[in-house]
């Protein structure tokens, strides 16, 4: 049996997750920690390329990586694309650095610090089901203002994941199932997947529940009087809504262990915001419920926060008037998902894509 190998660079807000594989099995691991001080003489995300990559490279060196058939990078909030891998191209590459993408996040680093160390190894870089995976039906486009078109953007390459384990686990399809996946991280998302397709999903950093750090959906005319109030730049005002929201704005903390502490300590906003965000999460589901037509075969639920026990627990129990069918998958998959992405394509079981 031939073995490809296979490195995988998922950057993040704080870190730069990387893994090596053979075929589809996890060789090793390790998260790289970027100092939020070192972070800050960026002013642009995509600024930290040479600073994140310097880190990455000698971490490859430090492994003894002598060989690699792909190197794949978390793809970001492109322009809206069908789920799959994606070969890395210069179409892309200039799309990133041109700022043609839908926000400015370190997902966008992903393919060009995987085209970086696939070049010095003279091999392929992909991105696996970015953030822009769009598979919506028309009506989930309608806002209500026709200015304002609903966009889907998501954490689709770990809810993607899942439901492939799910649809493994259970021996059958996920074009036969109807699930609601539910990613609770910095940023969450709640998706309906109908037949395999995500036909909605909350956008993270415009609606649906708020998060450790983002505001979800707000009152929109409050919003808009903010806006225009003076006190906020626009660069302010999409910090306070992206990174500044949450948790992390009614409590100083964007953990959730720290919050559960301070609601065991008898903090009563902080058990006013917990139990807020666990209602603005079930109304979430229930919203995508009502998308499926109340025809869900089961909720998964993923994300870091999925680690909380009583957390989850206080979630299904108010959903539990969907389905009593749920799993969890604590933690994020975006490792593996990346690295069988590619080794799908490398075997021939899955077509690469190419981005245009």
């Amino acid at each position: 049996m031939q073995k490809y190998y296979i490195f995988v660079i998922n950057p993040g807000g704080g870190s730069s997750k990387i893994a090596y594989f053979v075929n589809n099995e996890l060789i090793k691991r390790e998260t790289l920690r970027h100092p939020p001080h070192e972070l800050l003489s960026y002013s642009r995300t995509i600024d930290q390329l040479s600073y994140r990559y310097r880190a990455i490279k000698k971490a490859v060196e430090e492994w003894n990586i002598k060989e690699l058939n792909a190197v794949v990078g978390r793809g970001g909030p492109f322009k809206p694309l069908k789920s799959g891998t994606y070969r890395v191209n210069d179409i892309m590459i200039n799309d990133i650095l041109k700022g043609r993408v839908l926000a400015d996040h370190p997902s966008n680093l992903g393919a060009l610090l995987a085209q970086r160390l696939a070049n010095t190894f003279n091999t392929n870089a992909y991105i696996v089901d970015p953030v822009s995976v769009d598979e919506f039906i028309p009506e989930s486009r309608i806002s209500g203002m026709p200015e304002l078109e609903r966009k889907s953007l998501s954490h689709a390459l770990n809810m993607k994941m899942v439901m492939k384990l799910y649809a493994e686990k259970q021996k059958t399809d996920i074009t036969k199932l109807n699930l609601i996946v539910v990613h609770l991280g910095t940023g969450i998302s709640i998706g309906a997947m109908r037949k395999g397709q995500q036909i909605d999903v909350n956008n993270a950093n415009d609606g649906g529940p708020f998060s450790p750090q983002r505001t979800g959906s707000l009152p929109v005319t409050q919003l808009v009087k903010l806006c225009f109030s003076g006190r906020f730049s626009k660069e302010e005002m999409l910090n306070k809504i992206t990174r500044q929201g949450g948790f992390l704005a009614y409590l100083g903390t964007d953990m959730l262990s720290d919050v559960e502490k301070m609601v065991n300590k008898g903090d009563k906003q902080a058990e006013i915001v917990y139990n807020a965000m666990i209602i603005q999460i079930a109304k979430e589901i229930g919203a995508m419920a009502a998308v499926l037509e109340g025809d869900v075969d089961a909720i998964l639920i993923t994300g870091g926060m999925a680690h909380f026990p009583d957390f989850v627990a206080n979630i299904k129990k108010k959903v539990s008037f969907i389905t009593n069918q749920f799993f969890e998958y604590p933690g994020e998959h975006e490792l593996e998902a990346l690295a069988f992405g590619a080794y799908r394509v490398l075997i021939g079981k899955e077509e690469v894509k190419t981005y245009e």
